[in-house]
This record gives structure tokens, C-alpha cells and sequence, in this order.
């Protein structure tokens, strides 16, 4: 396994395959790099990095929990590219991952080539970050992984119909771990807590604005049809700011698609093709 350690002093585990032009993937809050695995065969001819997040995955927990936070999640990301010395990416980021693209835009101008967005955009519904806060930060209610792959497929049966068991059992096994005490989490705790702890602080960002930060790169963006956190309305504002931008609506997925879909994966390589 690989780690590199971040300026203020964290072990951040990544995996990094392959070879070609180099595509960088950043997953969801709570997710970690496993997030990925169904996408990295249809990339054969490109470099693949994925990072753990800080607190998720095989990455080191933060002492300070209140790091965790997109600005700091992104200078990770930096900070893994300065690491391999890699200058410039093509970022792939599903949910907390595109928002940090959207921000890296703003704070690092020029390390990325062209952006992907996995089901996010610069608003992010109600109902979405209702659903996340019921979960994150708590141990799930299951006392085994196979137990949890039921209830995966029977929780998501009306935003991802027909999707097999197999494969909520993987992603049951990619999301939580077995313990003695049933299934744990893959990640901090006190995530939930930086959270609350953020809301709490100063205005909301304009991610807006920070999505205006992509306009003179290659984007595209794809959308669950039945995803609870990323509008319609949103996905079309997004088209009509930034006139170029690749879209794609997956079918029978909510959030967020594997990105193994045919749809997701013709936005995908028509990108790559823009940036390489």
C-alpha cells in the first residue's frame, strides 16, 4: 500500500496504476477509493490515482476534525500530485469530489486539465443533505456486510431498480467493514461533527462562483436521473453557463452512478478525448 504525508503531518493512503495521460479520481464524503473500481477497467490507457480522504479509507484519521473540509481535502490532493510529480490532471470527482474540483479551480489554477462531475453541482437539494445527515458519522444498523447488501438493495430500490444483489454486496463491503460488534464504519466519526461544526461557521460559500472557475476547461457532467441531491434545474443551469459542457443522465440511478453505465461512460471518454 502507498501513503505520502501532508504538510501538516497526516499519512493520506492512494493508489496510483497504469499508465498514459493522468486522470485523478476523488470520491464522496464519506466514500474512499474503492468508489472507482467499477470505472478503472474502462480506463486502460490512462494513469489512474485515487486518494483516500483524510479520515476515510486507509488514510490516517485528523486530530483536528475540523480539517476536514473541502479547501484542506483539496490541498491534499495537490499536495499527492506534488508528491508523484504530477503537474496537471484530469480530475474525476463524484459528489464531495467534484466540489472540490470546483474549488481547486479557484485556489490552483492550471493543475487540472479538464473536470468530470458525478452527480453534483454548485446546489445541492434539501432533501439530499437531509438523507446524508441521517447517516453519516453513525454506525450502521446491520450485524453483518450481507445483511447490509439486503438492506442496500431494498433502501435504493426505487432510485437504482434492478441493480443485483452482488452488487450491493460490494458496495456494502467497499462502504463498511465487519467487526465483532456488527458492521462498522470505513471511516472518522467525526466527520458528522466537522460538519455541524462548519455549517455553523460564516456564510455558505457561493459555489457558483467557484463553478464559474471551470469555464475555460473541459467539463462534463453527469447526473443520476433519480439522484436526490442534484436537481434537474441545476444540471440545466449548469449547461447554460457553461455552453461546451459535456452531459450525460444515467438511467435507473440515483445518487450517485457507478460510472460503469453506458452513459456515464461516453461523457467520460468524450472528455478524455478533449484532454488528451
Amino acid at each position: 500500500m502507498a501513503y505520502f504525508t501532508t504538510s501538516d503531518g497526516l499519512n493520506l493512503h492512494y493508489v496510483d496504476e497504469g499508465s498514459g495521460p493522468v486522470v485523478l479520481c476523488l470520491a464522496g464524503l464519506t466514500r474512499n477509493i474503492a468508489d472507482f473500481t467499477y470505472l478503472v477497467p474502462h480506463l486502460p490507457d490512462h494513469r489512474v490515482i485515487r486518494m483516500d480522504y483524510r479520515g476515510r479509507g486507509q488514510s490516517e484519521y485528523a486530530e483536528d476534525y475540523m480539517s476536514y473540509n473541502i479547501l484542506r481535502e483539496g490541498q491534499d490532493a495537490i499536495e499527492l500530485m506534488d508528491h508523484l510529480g504530477v503537474d496537471q490532471v484530469t480530475l474525476i470527482g463524484t459528489s464531495r469530489g467534484g466540489l472540490i474540483a470546483m474549488a481547486l479551480s479557484t485556489t490552483h489554477p492550471g493543475r487540472m486539465n479538464g473536470v468530470i462531475l458525478n452527480d453534483i453541482g454548485p446546489e445541492v437539494s434539501d432533501l439530499g443533505i437531509q438523507r446524508i445527515m441521517d447517516y453519516v458519522g453513525k454506525a450502521p444498523p446491520f450485524a453483518t456486510l450481507e445483511v447490509a447488501a439486503v438492506a442496500l438493495q431494498n433502501g435504493f430500490a426505487e432510485s437504482f431498480p434492478n441493480v443485483p444483489l452482488a452488487r450491493w454486496q460490494e458496495q456494502a463491503e467497499f462502504m463498511w467493514t465487519d467487526t465483532p460488534d456488527g458492521v462498522g464504519l470505513r471511516y472518522d466519526p467525526k466527520l458528522r461533527d466537522a460538519l455541524i461544526g462548519q455549517a455553523g461557521v460564516g456564510d455558505a460559500p457561493d459555489l457558483w462562483q467557484l463553478f464559474d472557475g471551470l469555464a475555460d476547461l473541459p467539463l462534463a457532467t453527469i447526473r443520476g436521473e433519480n439522484s436526490d441531491l442534484f436537481a434537474p434545474e441545476t444540471f440545466e443551469k449548469m449547461a447554460a453557463r457553461h455552453p461546451g459542457m459535456i452531459t450525460a443522465i444515467v438511467p435507473n440511478r440515483g445518487h450517485v452512478p457507478f460510472l460503469d453505465e453506458p452513459e456515464a461512460l461516453a461523457a467520460i471518454h468524450l472528455l478524455l478525448a478533449q484532454t488528451t
